[in-house]
């Protein structure tokens, strides 16, 4: 994510560290730092920093609420983090809608990308390398290093040192302001970012792109894709990638020579990858251009996949409201003998486009059995059931389904769609509350549970169980305000 404007850093916000936590240094492979840092900063501690800032990243207009896409940088990231040592976290990949190229990684475990940087690549195994080298930012725990001398400090004031320090590197004109938010003289700190912070989560990083998978040669060749990138930028547009990973002809040097010393391991696209990719070349588009973009390369054959092209192409021009044209082109998809889950969920958008619910809702019903673990398939199935009113089908599924997944905030807000339009108010009130909860809306959350309990149509245990929820969620709002107002 690009280093944000003045305009939306005049608050030292949370939203507004996002850009500046990548730049954070790593120091020694351990992944066990042992010494002080542990006991200064305790793991659930750098996780609630990180859940603090990627809670005002989901309130930011540029947060990409896209299932598909973030399902897939999910699926995408487990699989790094699970090729090295053990997490004490569970890491949350997510994309922002930005056409700047750039990564960043918070404490705690939350990974963001930017449309911009996915679009970049031409390959999986370069996304991959990106997301291998902020994730092993994460498990060096770079932020417990950054503010390991302050013991007393609070969570506020922690997110607000974060700021500090890294802003005195890459926006000096703004780093006052965070000085002052942290309420920690700090600023004289002014870590250097040097080369040897930016090497080792290159060395750590490409251990784990090794353990994964893939083609280890990618982090080298997409290095040399950014340093090309800086030599043609004019001054002042350089990438925020570059400004907070500076990439020097060491560090491609470095990357080459690790390469070299593992034998070639094709490494091939997953479908998603090449789907995502497509998706995210539409949006950024007009749809006039993107239709134009993919017809021009299905009749030239410049594609590295013809399915992803023509997903592509029926995304295009269903975007341009030519839903007869897209769905002639989902039949010729489909001829590929390609499949999945991104796959069926166009098809079903397209039919619903021309009028035929009744078969969109048939082909996501096929599609959650082929692919139950995949939630976007799963809301867009729920979506399309409440919209058709069917909300005795909707309540059924969700009953399933939040059995599992108690803490899915977007399943919680369907079932207080259903519950709504079924008559049921506390119900209705109570599960918006979880919703509202779960996205990080404690105030609004709290203020549900009070209208829930005077809906007046709950029974004894209904009514107990708000009582109980809110009473808890009203312990939690005075902890915080606590918390925030200590020194």
């Amino acid at each position: 994510m690009r280093v944000p404007t003045s305009r939306r850093c005049g608050r030292i916000t949370a939203a507004c560290l996002a850009a500046l936590l990548a730049s954070a240094p790593v120091a020694q492979e351990l992944p066990d730092l042992g010494g002080s840092e542990r006991s200064v900063l305790s793991q659930q501690t750098e996780r609630k920093i990180g859940e603090a800032i990627y809670r005002d990243i989901q309130r930011d207009p540029e947060f990409l609420d896209d299932t598909e896409v973030n399902e897939y940088l999910n699926l995408l990231g487990a699989k790094l983090v699970a090729a090295g040592p053990g997490s004490p976290w569970d890491y949350v990949f997510f994309a922002m809608r930005d056409a700047g190229i750039n990564a960043f990684a918070l404490p705690g475990g939350y990974v963001g990308v930017n449309t911009g940087l996915i679009r970049l690549t031409e390959n999986e195994s370069e996304l991959a390398s990106v997301l291998a080298h902020e994730v092993s930012h994460v498990t060096q725990r770079h932020i417990a290093r950054m503010i390991g001398g302050q013991q007393q400090a609070q969570i506020p004031a922690m997110i607000g040192l974060a700021a500090a320090i890294l802003l005195a590197n890459s926006r000096p004109d703004l780093a006052s302001a965070a000085a002052a938010v942290s309420q920690a003289g700090v600023m004289q700190y002014q870590l250097n970012y040097t080369r040897d912070f930016e090497r080792e989560a290159d060395r750590v990083g490409f251990q784990r792109l090794s353990a994964a998978g893939f083609d280890v040669s990618a982090m080298g060749v997409f290095f040399e894709k950014l340093q090309r990138t800086t030599r043609v930028a004019d001054d002042g547009s350089v990438p925020g990638y570059l400004r907070s990973h500076p990439v020097t002809t060491e560090r491609i040097a470095e990357a080459q020579s690790r390469a070299a010393g593992i034998p070639y391991r094709q490494s091939l696209d997953s479908t998603d990858y090449l789907l995502v990719r497509a998706k995210l070349r539409v949006e950024a588009s007009d749809a006039r251009d993107a239709v134009a973009f993919f017809s021009d390369a299905l009749r030239d054959q410049r594609y590295a996949s013809e399915a992803a092209t023509r997903y592509g192409l029926a995304l295009a021009l269903l975007k341009g409201a030519r839903k007869d044209q897209a769905a002639q082109e989902m039949l010729k998809l489909r001829a590929t003998g390609v499949s999945g889950p991104m796959i069926e969920s166009l098809a079903a958008r397209i039919q619903d486009a021309r009028g035929d619910r009744e078969a969109a809702i048939a082909t996501l019903r096929s599609a959650i059995s082929r692919y139950p673990a995949r939630r976007a398939v799963l809301y867009d199935f729920l979506r399309l059931l409440l919209d058709d009113r069917q909300y005795d089908a909707a309540g059924a599924v969700l009953a399933e389904r939040l059995r599992g997944a108690p803490r899915d905030a977007k399943l919680q807000a369907f079932q207080a769609r259903v519950y709504q339009a079924q008559g049921r108010n506390l119900l209705h009130h109570q599960a918006q509350a979880e919703a509202y909860y779960l996205e990080g809306a404690l105030p609004a959350a709290i203020e549900q549970l009070e209208i829930a309990l005077k809906a007046g149509d709950g029974d004894f245990y209904q009514l107990s169980a708000a009582e109980a929820r809110l009473k808890l969620m009203r312990a939690e709002r005075e902890q915080e305000a606590r918390q925030s107002k200590r020194p």
